[in-house]
């Protein structure tokens, strides 16, 4: 056998090794993704009309809100990394120290957003009847937190190391959607322009955490979005 076959048939012992280290760490992530969504069909059928017997404006209501969705949202991404991964979870997620650059950035995409509100739904109307607990805590300050570390800070990225960006983000922007859909259905809330809108943010915050390359920025959006929505132009 000549120096040429024996290169040929290491390449493809490489690439095979490669394919089957890859194939063990694909199972689980699958397993999660799905387990994820699927356990999120309970909340607005099962959790949510238990939780409003506490009152949806009282500060219990909100913590058990925030509680929940921490265990499901936050918690077994931070097990998955530490556990299966082996990798440090802030490191992976790139929640690096916040520091200016990403209160910048944030705070541009912010105005931005607000301009675009404006423009759609002209001056706000806010109102103290859209001020609880759970708007300040939940809707508004740790909103970004929860809901941006499965998606954009662990299956963006995830799905990016095998597909390429573009196509994790449109995924990751689809399960987004996806995570969004039983509420909206039993809100009777569902139509095309939540999708769209919900899709179209998904994508702006993936764009923002590839180019700002931390965390920190879609955290900061997403949550100043969602005051913007449901507290100033209550919408």
């Amino acid at each position: 056998m000549d120096g040429h076959s024996l290169r040929e048939d290491a390449a493809q012992e490489l690439v095979s090794g490669q394919a089957r280290s890859a194939g063990p760490r694909l199972a689980p992530l699958l397993v999660y993704v799905c387990a994820f969504h699927l356990a999120w069909l309970a909340w607005p059928f099962v959790v949510y009309p238990r939780l409003i017997a506490l009152g949806e404006r009282t500060f219990a209501y909100a913590i058990a809100n925030l509680t929940i969705r921490l265990l499901v949202w936050v918690a077994p991404v931070l097990l998955y990394l530490r556990f299966v991964d082996g990798v440090g979870p802030l490191d992976y997620l790139k929640l690096r120290p916040l520091g200016r650059r990403e209160v910048a950035v944030a705070a541009a995409l912010t105005g931005i957003n607000l301009l675009g509100s404006l423009a759609r739904f002209g001056l706000p109307h806010p109102s103290m009847d859209a001020i609880t607990w759970n708007s300040v805590l939940g809707t508004s300050l740790l909103v970004g937190f929860i809901e941006e570390i499965p998606y954009r800070g662990f299956m963006l990225q995830k799905f990016a190391e095998r597909v390429g960006f573009w196509s994790a983000g449109l995924i990751t922007s689809a399960l987004f959607v996806a995570i969004h859909l039983p509420g909206w259905l039993a809100l009777h809330m569902f139509s095309v322009g939540n999708v769209a809108t919900i899709f179209v943010f998904s994508v702006v915050m993936s764009l923002a955490f590839k180019y700002s390359k931390s965390l920190w920025v879609p955290i900061l959006t997403h949550s100043a979005n969602d005051f913007l929505s449901f507290v100033i132009f209550r919408v």
